[in-house]
């Protein structure tokens, strides 16, 4: 079979109940991570709190955007590292240096993304905050 015709043969394969599957998988990997990540729930408290706070203060379409952006990207850094573990976990069951190396690597890059999302956070809603405690101190 040529690699065209393999490409073809693969469109053709495409399916409907394929990607309800593939969406089940991946509720249930979300899942598994808020059941055994205890940091999980940390993002999930704070983007309940900045999420009530957004609409609280009526952000604004584009404001919303870089809220959602800055929660994401967290979110999608916490699965990676949850993942990662997971693996590590499984490759080497023992301790080994490096193993535990590349764990707190992919530790940090959910604090980088952490600490971006509340500068990005700081910075929408802050001003919105500022005005609301000036109202309340008149």
């Amino acid at each position: 079979m040529s690699e065209e015709e393999s490409i073809i043969e693969n469109i053709l394969k495409f399916s409907i109940a394929d990607r309800f599957r593939s969406v089940k998988c991946a509720m249930a990997g979300v899942f598994t991570m808020l059941r055994y990540e205890h940091n999980a729930w940390i993002h999930a408290l704070a983007t309940l709190c900045v999420s009530a706070l957004g609409y609280y203060v009526r952000l604004d379409r584009s404001e919303w955007c870089w809220i959602i952006v800055a929660i994401l990207t967290v979110w999608a850094a916490e699965a990676l590292n949850t993942a990662f573990e997971f693996l590590a976990d499984v490759a080497v069951p023992d301790f080994h240096p490096t193993v535990e190396k590349a764990k707190d690597v992919a530790a940090g890059a959910v604090l980088i993304a952490s600490i971006g999302s509340a500068i990005i956070g700081m910075l929408i809603l802050g001003p919105h905050v500022r005005l609301v405690f000036e109202a309340l101190l008149r």
